[in-house]
Protein backbone atom coordinates (compact mmCIF):
# COMPACT_ATOMS: atom_id res chain seq x y z
CA UNK A 1 0.00 0.00 0.00
CA UNK A 2 1.42 3.37 -1.03
CA UNK A 3 0.71 6.19 1.40
CA UNK A 4 0.13 9.73 0.17
CA UNK A 5 2.65 12.45 1.10
CA UNK A 6 1.83 14.57 4.09
CA UNK A 7 1.13 18.17 2.86
CA UNK A 8 2.22 19.65 6.18
CA UNK A 9 5.53 17.79 5.95
CA UNK A 10 6.11 19.12 2.42
CA UNK A 11 5.34 22.68 3.54
CA UNK A 12 7.84 22.34 6.40
CA UNK A 13 10.56 21.13 4.03
CA UNK A 14 9.88 23.99 1.62
CA UNK A 15 9.90 26.48 4.49
CA UNK A 16 13.20 25.17 5.79
CA UNK A 17 14.68 25.32 2.28
CA UNK A 18 13.59 28.92 1.85
CA UNK A 19 14.89 29.84 5.28
CA UNK A 20 18.25 28.25 4.49
CA UNK A 21 18.40 30.04 1.14
CA UNK A 22 17.61 33.36 2.80
CA UNK A 23 20.27 32.71 5.41
CA UNK A 24 22.88 32.08 2.71
CA UNK A 25 21.72 35.21 0.84
CA UNK A 26 21.97 37.28 3.99
CA UNK A 27 25.43 35.87 4.67
CA UNK A 28 26.69 36.83 1.21
CA UNK A 29 25.11 40.29 1.44
CA UNK A 30 26.71 40.82 4.84
CA UNK A 31 30.06 39.57 3.54
CA UNK A 32 29.80 41.98 0.60
CA UNK A 33 29.04 44.89 2.92
CA UNK A 34 31.97 44.01 5.17
CA UNK A 35 34.29 43.78 2.16
CA UNK A 36 33.13 47.21 0.98
CA UNK A 37 33.65 48.71 4.43
CA UNK A 38 37.12 47.16 4.66
CA UNK A 39 37.95 48.53 1.20
CA UNK A 40 36.76 52.03 2.15
CA UNK A 41 38.78 51.85 5.38
CA UNK A 42 41.95 50.87 3.48
CA UNK A 43 41.45 53.59 0.87
CA UNK A 44 40.82 56.20 3.56
CA UNK A 45 43.92 55.15 5.51
CA UNK A 46 46.01 55.33 2.33
CA UNK A 47 44.55 58.77 1.57
CA UNK A 48 45.38 60.02 5.07
CA UNK A 49 48.95 58.76 4.75
CA UNK A 50 49.50 60.39 1.34
CA UNK A 51 47.63 63.67 1.87
CA UNK A 52 47.48 64.36 5.62
CA UNK A 53 50.35 62.61 7.44
CA UNK A 54 52.97 65.10 6.24
CA UNK A 55 51.36 67.81 8.39
CA UNK A 56 49.27 65.95 11.00
CA UNK A 57 49.59 63.05 13.40
CA UNK A 58 46.94 61.22 15.39
CA UNK A 59 48.35 61.08 18.89
CA UNK A 60 51.94 61.89 17.94
CA UNK A 61 52.01 65.62 18.63
CA UNK A 62 51.94 68.68 16.46
CA UNK A 63 53.69 68.94 13.09
CA UNK A 64 52.96 71.88 10.77
CA UNK A 65 49.30 71.30 11.58
CA UNK A 66 47.72 70.23 14.87
CA UNK A 67 47.58 66.72 16.31
CA UNK A 68 44.18 65.34 15.20
CA UNK A 69 43.63 62.99 18.14
CA UNK A 70 40.16 63.76 19.50
CA UNK A 71 39.52 66.53 16.95
CA UNK A 72 35.87 65.47 16.55
CA UNK A 73 35.43 66.16 20.25
CA UNK A 74 36.95 69.64 19.95
CA UNK A 75 34.80 70.73 16.99
CA UNK A 76 31.55 69.41 15.52
CA UNK A 77 31.54 67.55 12.21
CA UNK A 78 29.80 70.31 10.27
CA UNK A 79 32.57 72.78 11.15
CA UNK A 80 35.31 70.24 10.43
CA UNK A 81 33.75 69.30 7.10
CA UNK A 82 33.52 72.90 5.90
CA UNK A 83 37.07 73.70 7.08
CA UNK A 84 38.66 70.63 5.47
CA UNK A 85 36.89 71.23 2.16
CA UNK A 86 38.00 74.88 1.95
CA UNK A 87 40.36 76.09 4.70
CA UNK A 88 41.01 79.47 3.09
CA UNK A 89 37.30 80.28 2.85
CA UNK A 90 36.87 79.47 6.54
CA UNK A 91 39.77 81.77 7.40
CA UNK A 92 38.41 84.53 5.15
CA UNK A 93 35.06 84.30 6.91
CA UNK A 94 36.75 85.49 10.11
CA UNK A 95 36.04 82.28 12.03
CA UNK A 96 37.87 82.60 15.35
CA UNK A 97 39.04 78.98 15.58
CA UNK A 98 40.26 78.95 11.96
CA UNK A 99 42.29 82.11 12.66
CA UNK A 100 43.72 80.47 15.78
CA UNK A 101 44.84 77.46 13.72
CA UNK A 102 46.45 79.80 11.21
CA UNK A 103 48.37 81.59 13.95
CA UNK A 104 49.53 78.31 15.52
CA UNK A 105 50.74 77.16 12.08
CA UNK A 106 52.78 80.39 11.76
CA UNK A 107 50.79 81.55 8.76
CA UNK A 108 50.84 78.24 6.84
CA UNK A 109 47.39 77.69 5.32
CA UNK A 110 46.21 74.12 4.95
CA UNK A 111 45.96 73.46 1.17
CA UNK A 112 42.65 72.62 -0.43
CA UNK A 113 42.90 68.95 -1.45
CA UNK A 114 41.77 68.33 -5.08
CA UNK A 115 38.94 65.84 -5.49
CA UNK A 116 37.98 65.84 -1.81
CA UNK A 117 34.21 65.45 -1.37
CA UNK A 118 31.97 65.72 1.72
CA UNK A 119 31.59 61.94 1.63
CA UNK A 120 35.37 61.43 1.67
CA UNK A 121 35.69 63.94 4.51
CA UNK A 122 33.19 61.90 6.54
CA UNK A 123 35.28 58.77 5.92
CA UNK A 124 38.36 60.68 7.10
CA UNK A 125 36.59 61.84 10.26
CA UNK A 126 35.46 58.26 10.93
CA UNK A 127 39.08 57.13 10.56
CA UNK A 128 40.34 59.85 12.91
CA UNK A 129 37.70 58.93 15.51
CA UNK A 130 38.61 55.25 15.33
CA UNK A 131 42.35 55.93 15.52
CA UNK A 132 41.86 58.40 18.38
CA UNK A 133 40.21 55.66 20.42
CA UNK A 134 43.27 53.41 20.10
CA UNK A 135 46.06 53.43 22.64
CA UNK A 136 48.54 53.95 19.81
CA UNK A 137 47.45 55.07 16.34
CA UNK A 138 49.17 53.88 13.19
CA UNK A 139 49.43 57.59 12.34
CA UNK A 140 51.29 58.67 15.47
CA UNK A 141 54.05 59.92 13.17
CA UNK A 142 57.69 59.22 12.48
CA UNK A 143 59.98 58.81 15.47
CA UNK A 144 62.79 61.34 15.11
CA UNK A 145 66.04 61.45 17.06
CA UNK A 146 66.75 64.87 18.56
CA UNK A 147 70.50 64.25 18.91
CA UNK A 148 72.63 67.01 17.30
CA UNK A 149 73.58 66.34 13.69
CA UNK A 150 77.26 65.69 12.92
CA UNK A 151 79.37 67.02 10.02
CA UNK A 152 79.35 63.45 8.65
CA UNK A 153 75.53 63.54 8.57
CA UNK A 154 75.59 66.80 6.61
CA UNK A 155 78.20 65.45 4.17
CA UNK A 156 76.20 62.28 3.55
CA UNK A 157 73.06 64.35 3.04
CA UNK A 158 74.86 66.41 0.38
CA UNK A 159 76.09 63.21 -1.30
CA UNK A 160 72.50 61.97 -1.54
CA UNK A 161 71.25 65.39 -2.71
CA UNK A 162 73.83 65.52 -5.52
CA UNK A 163 73.35 61.86 -6.49
CA UNK A 164 76.88 60.76 -5.57
CA UNK A 165 75.24 58.31 -3.16
CA UNK A 166 72.32 56.45 -4.68
CA UNK A 167 69.06 56.14 -2.79
CA UNK A 168 68.42 52.60 -1.54
CA UNK A 169 65.01 52.33 -3.22
CA UNK A 170 66.14 53.83 -6.50
CA UNK A 171 64.72 57.36 -6.33
CA UNK A 172 66.25 60.23 -8.34
CA UNK A 173 68.81 62.67 -6.98
CA UNK A 174 67.31 65.74 -5.32
CA UNK A 175 69.36 68.19 -7.42
CA UNK A 176 67.53 67.07 -10.55
CA UNK A 177 64.71 69.38 -9.43
CA UNK A 178 66.04 71.43 -6.47
CA UNK A 179 68.96 73.60 -5.41
CA UNK A 180 70.89 74.24 -2.21
CA UNK A 181 74.16 76.12 -1.70
CA UNK A 182 77.37 74.23 -2.38
CA UNK A 183 76.34 71.96 -5.26
CA UNK A 184 78.51 73.54 -7.95
CA UNK A 185 78.61 76.41 -10.39
CA UNK A 186 75.64 75.34 -12.49
CA UNK A 187 73.43 74.79 -9.45
CA UNK A 188 70.62 72.26 -9.32
CA UNK A 189 67.28 72.05 -11.05
CA UNK A 190 64.60 74.71 -10.88
CA UNK A 191 61.56 72.50 -11.47
CA UNK A 192 61.04 72.45 -7.69
CA UNK A 193 61.71 75.21 -5.14
CA UNK A 194 65.08 76.14 -3.71
CA UNK A 195 65.48 74.14 -0.46
CA UNK A 196 67.96 76.37 1.35
CA UNK A 197 65.33 77.47 3.91
CA UNK A 198 63.05 74.42 3.82
CA UNK A 199 64.03 73.49 7.40
CA UNK A 200 62.58 76.80 8.58
CA UNK A 201 59.55 76.74 6.28
CA UNK A 202 58.44 73.34 7.59
CA UNK A 203 59.19 74.34 11.17
CA UNK A 204 61.98 72.03 12.15
CA UNK A 205 63.25 68.51 12.27
CA UNK A 206 60.09 66.57 13.11
CA UNK A 207 57.80 68.26 10.57
CA UNK A 208 60.42 68.08 7.79
CA UNK A 209 61.09 64.40 8.52
CA UNK A 210 57.35 63.66 8.39
CA UNK A 211 57.06 65.54 5.09
CA UNK A 212 59.93 63.57 3.51
CA UNK A 213 58.34 60.33 4.67
CA UNK A 214 54.91 61.23 3.22
CA UNK A 215 55.21 64.17 0.78
CA UNK A 216 52.03 66.20 0.37
CA UNK A 217 52.59 67.50 -3.17
CA UNK A 218 51.40 65.46 -6.18
CA UNK A 219 54.81 65.70 -7.88
CA UNK A 220 56.75 64.35 -4.92
CA UNK A 221 54.10 61.71 -4.26
CA UNK A 222 54.57 60.37 -7.79
CA UNK A 223 58.37 60.41 -7.39
CA UNK A 224 58.51 58.69 -4.00
CA UNK A 225 55.41 56.47 -4.08
CA UNK A 226 57.37 53.50 -5.41
CA UNK A 227 60.76 54.74 -4.18
CA UNK A 228 60.25 55.86 -0.57
CA UNK A 229 63.12 57.32 1.42
CA UNK A 230 64.54 55.19 4.22
CA UNK A 231 64.67 56.64 7.77
CA UNK A 232 68.48 56.89 7.66
CA UNK A 233 68.28 58.78 4.34
CA UNK A 234 65.67 61.15 5.76
CA UNK A 235 67.93 61.72 8.78
CA UNK A 236 70.94 62.89 6.77
CA UNK A 237 68.86 64.97 4.34
CA UNK A 238 67.30 66.79 7.28
CA UNK A 239 70.85 67.31 8.62
CA UNK A 240 71.79 68.95 5.31
CA UNK A 241 68.70 71.17 5.29
CA UNK A 242 69.26 72.26 8.89
CA UNK A 243 72.83 73.21 7.95
CA UNK A 244 71.80 75.18 4.84
CA UNK A 245 69.11 77.00 6.85
CA UNK A 246 71.75 78.09 9.37
CA UNK A 247 74.71 78.77 7.08
CA UNK A 248 73.57 78.92 3.48
CA UNK A 249 72.45 81.71 1.19
CA UNK A 250 69.59 80.83 -1.16
CA UNK A 251 70.82 79.94 -4.64
CA UNK A 252 70.16 82.60 -7.25
CA UNK A 253 68.70 80.83 -10.25
CA UNK A 254 69.86 83.64 -12.58
CA UNK A 255 73.51 83.00 -11.62
CA UNK A 256 73.17 79.32 -12.45
CA UNK A 257 71.46 80.14 -15.73
CA UNK A 258 74.20 82.67 -16.62
CA UNK A 259 76.89 80.10 -15.88
CA UNK A 260 75.13 77.59 -18.11
CA UNK A 261 74.80 80.20 -20.89
CA UNK A 262 78.50 81.13 -20.71
CA UNK A 263 79.51 77.49 -20.74
CA UNK A 264 77.34 76.90 -23.79
CA UNK A 265 78.82 79.88 -25.65
CA UNK A 266 82.34 78.75 -24.79
CA UNK A 267 81.58 75.28 -26.08
CA UNK A 268 80.13 76.67 -29.30
CA UNK A 269 83.25 78.79 -29.94
CA UNK A 270 85.54 75.81 -29.37
CA UNK A 271 83.42 73.72 -31.72
CA UNK A 272 83.61 76.36 -34.48
CA UNK A 273 87.40 76.60 -34.10
CA UNK A 274 87.67 72.83 -34.37
CA UNK A 275 85.52 72.76 -37.51
CA UNK A 276 87.62 75.56 -39.05
CA UNK A 277 90.82 73.64 -38.38
CA UNK A 278 89.41 70.43 -39.86
CA UNK A 279 87.88 71.98 -43.00
CA UNK A 280 90.67 74.51 -43.72
CA UNK A 281 93.00 71.96 -45.25
CA UNK A 282 90.22 70.36 -47.31
CA UNK A 283 89.23 73.66 -48.97
CA UNK A 284 92.86 74.46 -49.87
CA UNK A 285 93.29 71.00 -51.34
CA UNK A 286 90.37 71.70 -53.68
CA UNK A 287 91.25 75.29 -54.65
CA UNK A 288 94.98 74.81 -55.34
CA UNK A 289 94.62 72.31 -58.23
CA UNK A 290 91.85 74.43 -59.76
CA UNK A 291 93.99 77.61 -59.69
CA UNK A 292 97.02 75.84 -61.11
CA UNK A 293 94.94 74.31 -63.93
CA UNK A 294 93.55 77.75 -64.83
CA UNK A 295 97.08 79.20 -65.20
CA UNK A 296 98.17 76.56 -67.71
Amino acid sequence: MISSANPNSQCCRIGRTLQLAMSFTGFFVLAGVLRCEASFAQETAAFFKSSCASCHTIGGGRLTGPDLKGVTERRDREWLRSYILNPQAKINSGDAYALQLLEEARGVVMPQVPGLTPEKVDFLLDLIEAESALEESQFKGIQVSMEPFTPADVAQGMAIFKGRQSLSNGGPACMACHSVPGIGGLGGGNVGPDLTRVFERLQGRVSLSAWLQSPATPTMQSVLRDNPLRPDEIHVLVALFEDTAKNGTPVQVTVAQLSFLLLGLGGAVLLLVAFDFIWKGRLRAVRRPLVQAAKL
